[in-house]
């Protein structure tokens, strides 16, 4: 999950802001949970069809 969409309750602006201390502090426990959190859905396509390529290669090798 990342931050970018997600409002603050304690001052109703958008968290990747930061601007509160509950805002800030939401932030970084995000950024430090999930590794993934800051590849954006284009970088996530772009691994998940890379390690379909390698699976497919290996897979044609071992056949061969």
């Amino acid at each position: 999950m990342t931050c970018d969409r997600l409002v603050c309750a304690n001052c109703a602006g958008p968290v990747s802001e930061g601007r509160c201390a509950v805002c800030r502090a939401h932030r970084e426990r995000l950024h430090r949970e999930s590794p993934l959190a800051s590849l954006s859905p284009t970088a996530l396509f772009a691994l998940l069809l890379a390690l379909l390529t390698v699976a497919l290669v290996a897979q044609r090798m071992a056949t061969a």
